[in-house]
């Protein structure tokens, strides 16, 4: 038992180590200014806080969302914070054209693309799985294939600025829980896809970035929402805090940014104690059949 908790102690200095060396701000505003950047889901929570963020940097910036109305609340404050220019499209990922009618829009407004921010994702419900595989398959294309298809598209402009794509992802991909089977199961897809990416274009030796966002609970009023009586036991960090460290993940280049930083390290020690984990995740929910 001793040697085992010798190797334990080994990996957990190790693991705090890491997350230590990973937390040097190399950050750089200056480096957003004038920078071509499109915000998908902007209208309000995290996309929101990240499209004023840009704007605080300087950026010019495209955003988009489903309400026109709360898209342009949003460009107008954009404006206010030292945005040089804003423009905004209302659309909705589910549907099938819209991902590439935005990134065209995108395009002829800046006339290029520095930053593409994926952070869109559609409405789903926060609880047991109820067999309703429709509802994944309408999910998937709002929360992944969209995705999919706005790097497709978007990557050639990518590559001639050297750009970088952002994609805002949970980490319910890395540490399934009850209640968000849906979710879960695209943000697994986002997870893998560019995760395989990553290595693609590495191979292929191109210079355009992937920063995969690994995201706790954050307190926006959606997702507060859906939680409420269900979670009591974890805490909801601040959507500005974690707009802003996905940006500069982007900015520097990271593979993959965590928010709040302590997911890196139960990332890290997930799979030591499987059964001792599943227990914990499942007696945090509350759950009457």
């Amino acid at each position: 038992m001793g040697r085992v908790l010798k190797v334990l102690l080994f990996w957990s200095v190790l693991s705090a180590a890491y997350i230590a060396y990973q937390w040097k701000d190399t950050f750089d505003p200056a480096v957003l200014s004038g920078r071509r950047v499109l915000v998908t889901g902007a209208s309000k929570g995290i996309g929101e806080q990240i499209a004023y963020h840009y704007a605080r940097f300087g950026s010019q910036i495209v955003i988009t969302a489903r309400t026109e109305s709360a898209l342009k609340k949003v460009a107008e404050k954009c404006l206010q914070l030292g945005s040089p220019k804003v423009w905004y499209i209302p659309a909705d990922m589910s549907d099938l054209e819209d991902p590439n009618r935005v990134l065209r829009f995108a395009l002829d407004k800046l006339g290029g693309l520095d930053y593409l921010v994926l952070n869109h994702i559609g409405s789903t419900f926060f609880q047991m799985w109820n067999g309703d595989v429709e509802h994944i398959r309408v999910l998937m294309q709002a929360n992944f294939l969209s995705y999919a298809q706005m790097v497709s598209s978007g990557l050639p402009f990518l590559k001639q600025s050297n750009g970088s794509i952002i994609a805002v992802s949970s980490i319910a991909a890395k540490i399934p829980s009850p209640f968000t089977i849906p979710y879960t199961a695209t943000k697994s897809a986002v997870n893998g896809f560019f995760g395989s990416l990553q290595h693609e274009l590495s191979m292929q030796k191109v210079n355009v970035s992937i920063t995969l966002c690994s995201l706790g609970l954050i307190d926006t009023e959606t997702a507060l929402s859906k939680v409420k009586g269900v979670i009591d036991t974890m805490s909801a960090y601040p959507a500005s805090g974690a707009a802003l460290e996905v940006i500069k993940g982007g900015a520097t280049r990271q593979n993959e940014i965590f928010y709040p930083w302590y997911w890196q390290l139960v990332c890290a020690i997930r799979d030591w104690f499987p059964g001792y984990r599943d227990s914990v995740i499942q007696s945090s929910y509350k759950y009457n059949p």
